[in-house]
């Protein structure tokens, strides 16, 4: 009984074993594995064929590679449950839009965030908010404006990769296919803004201004026309009903 039990034991334990070391490999998407590079625990989902950022990623990793993937659109939290998370590359991919927060706990020890070569027209500076890394916008299609001007002004872009931001669409005919640092060193998008603006704002006040001006014109003569035609009948009274009505008229106009 006691060599029963003790196999039992055994078969029990060789089990768990099995279970837990399989039990990852299991959980990780088609493509993905986990590694140790210079000490660091990285995990690579290179060329993986991904639509959207895995979520049975180990929370210990360090460096993260996403490229080369599918992935359209980066939601809010996509990257919460990575705290010691140092390297994320998100290049070669199709994203067109990242949802405020999408970066959320990252800002303390991330370090370097690659989003080049995707979809990027348009960021809210938001986006980046708090976030220490450096960030490779290169190779999207930018619209160059004041929102653009503002997110540069906020990121601190990777070495070597400024070049590369460059004017797909713009809100000046003249800028399309130049650099963007290029550009804002001689144009401030966003003070052409404030100018187009204030120009609206000023032609809507005018314009309100005239409306009233208008009316008011209208208003008198009409009410002179009124007063003409009303003096025209009391003429054409006898005279003592014609002073009865001209005092009515008079006190009333008072």
């Amino acid at each position: 009984l006691l060599r029963s039990m003790t196999m039992w034991l055994l078969l029990q334990s060789l089990l768990l074993l099995l279970a837990s070391c399989l039990r990852p490999a299991a959980a990780f998407p088609k493509g993905c594995y986990p590694s140790e590079e210079e000490g660091l625990k990285t995990f690579r989902c290179s060329n993986a064929q991904l639509t959207e950022v895995p979520r049975d990623i180990p929370n210990d990793t360090n460096k993260l590679y996403l490229d080369s993937n599918r992935i359209p659109f980066l939601p809010r939290d996509a990257f919460r449950d990575l705290p010691l998370l140092l390297e994320l590359d998100l290049s070669h991919n199709a994203i067109a839009s990242i949802e405020s927060g999408a970066f959320r706990g990252l800002a303390e020890h991330l370090r370097s965030l690659d989003l080049s070569s995707n979809r990027l027209v348009s960021v809210s500076k938001d986006t980046f908010s708090n976030l220490k890394a450096k960030v490779n916008l290169s190779n999207n299609p930018w619209l160059c404006d004041c929102q653009l001007q503002e997110l540069i002004r906020t990121v601190d872009l990777a070495a070597g990769s400024s070049g590369g931001i460059v004017c797909d669409s713009a809100t000046q005919e003249e800028h399309v296919g130049k650099a963007f640092l290029q550009v804002i060193a001689d144009t401030d998008f966003c003070n052409v803004y404030k100018r187009t603006t204030d120009i609206a704002m000023l032609v809507t006040m005018f314009g309100w201004f005239a409306m009233v001006i208008s009316y008011l014109v209208y208003y008198v003569r009409q009410n002179q026309e009124d007063a003409r035609r009303h003096l025209e009948y009391l003429k054409s009274l006898p005279s003592k009903q014609r002073r009865s009505e001209e005092s009515s008229t008079i006190s009333t106009v008072v």
